[in-house]
């Protein structure tokens, strides 16, 4: 998994940053990922709980090898499920904020660089009970 992280976002993104921050091995930290039948890792996510209640999505990335799979979309749809009735929060590159719109997350903020690559920061409400999706 951290091979992975490190493959996208230090060297294709061309990113140097610190990469073990620390939270990977939290009590509450959720990892998310798919692998191939010879144990690679294909797609990835990091799941966090901050102490106010809301769960912290990051780390999303999907090798180079296994884009378009929609792997991305698979890590999303179980992350979100996990944390459908609690506050989400995700920063996300700007170039993938429709990909995350679709999982319900709105842009909370402005346009920022992190890293030099643009950035929104996006929410996503808890679900409601009663209310069906779609109406």
């Amino acid at each position: 998994m951290l091979r992975l992280r490190v493959d996208v976002f230090v060297v294709e993104q061309e990113c140097p940053y610190p990469e073990l921050d620390g939270r990977d091995l939290e009590d509450s930290t959720r990892h998310f990922w798919v692998d191939s039948a010879d144990d690679y890792v294909l797609g990835y996510l990091r799941l966090l709980e901050d102490p106010d209640g809301t769960y912290r999505i990051g780390r999303v990335c999907t090798s180079k090898s296994a884009r378009g799979l929609g792997i991305g979309r698979k890590l999303m749809r179980a992350a979100v499920a996990e944390v459908q009735n609690s506050p989400a929060v995700l920063s996300a590159q700007t170039y993938a904020k429709d990909f995350y719109a679709s999982f319900g997350f709105v842009e909370t903020g402005d346009e920022y660089l992190e890293d030099g690559i643009p950035h929104v920061d996006m929410r996503r409400e808890p679900r409601r009970a009663g209310v069906i999706a779609g109406r």
